[in-house]
């Protein structure tokens, strides 16, 4: 996969992007990570990348022009731009679906903003506005890091252990719930005992107490994300258990 990040900020990436998993995805050339300053585009003489926006108000504008320039040189080298993601407050609310979906393409350009918003017609650039949530940051360059990791973990060949993914919280692979309960040696810390069946080594009663602990997490934790899920008719039974202790 090929990521490229238009930045005004490129030295932010400089750490954060060859550590960990992401940092061991680059050295296996599982992916390729190229940051722009897309302010070496610009055709203005004191390199400004922003202006007041038409019809006054406050703060300042990204302007098109730099945008555009660099993405277009980024076209030229590489023939294709992939997903056009523009991060944004404003944007669709990144998860886990969202990440699954970036995974399976072959390239993706995040452009991270800054200053007050966007010269509107950046976005007829884009395929995609995508925000961390319902908060307002300096710029994108964190929120792009974070989709970043959370894509490049789901390629084929990043984690170790290729189970990781599919039973990590959110995935399709656990249908959407928060992740079950999980320990490790020794099984009595401090007299906080591993429960009896994940020592059993029955894998069948192992993976049962595994789903319902997951659906009982979400319950507690989550319950709106159960709004989401189709559950099955035992599912569905352990919910109305779950519910009949609070009741």
């Amino acid at each position: 996969m090929k990521i490229n990040i238009l930045s005004l900020f490129p030295e932010m990436f400089t750490g954060p992007l060859h550590e960990s998993i992401v940092g061991k995805a680059i050295e296996k050339t599982l992916i390729e990570v190229q940051v722009v300053n897309f302010r070496d585009y610009t055709t203005n003489r004191q390199k400004h990348v922003d202006d007041y926006p038409y019809g006054g108000g406050a703060g300042m504008l990204l302007q098109a022009q730099p945008i555009f320039s660099a993405l277009d040189s980024l076209e030229k080298k590489d023939g294709q731009l992939g997903r056009v993601i523009l991060l944004d407050p404003a944007g669709k609310k990144f998860d886990q679906s969202l990440a699954e979906e970036f995974s399976q393409e072959k390239s993706l350009t995040f452009i991270c903003g800054h200053y007050e918003g966007y010269d509107e017609r950046i976005r007829t650039r884009i395929t995609d506005e995508a925000s961390l949530g319902d908060f307002v940051m300096t710029g994108g360059e964190i929120a792009a890091m974070a989709m970043i990791d959370a894509t490049v973990r789901l390629l084929p060949g990043v984690l170790g252990n290729q189970a990781s993914a599919p039973a990590d919280s959110f995935s399709r692979g656990l249908t959407g719930l928060l992740e079950y309960p999980q320990y490790t040696r020794p099984a009595d810390f401090q007299g906080l005992k591993v429960p009896d069946v994940l020592l059993s080594g029955n894998h069948q009663k192992i993976a049962e107490w595994r789903q319902k602990a997951a659906l009982l997490r979400t319950y507690q934790r989550r319950p709106d994300l159960l709004k989401k899920i189709e559950l099955n008719s035992q599912q569905n039974q352990w919910l109305r258990e779950f519910s009949k202790r609070v009741d």
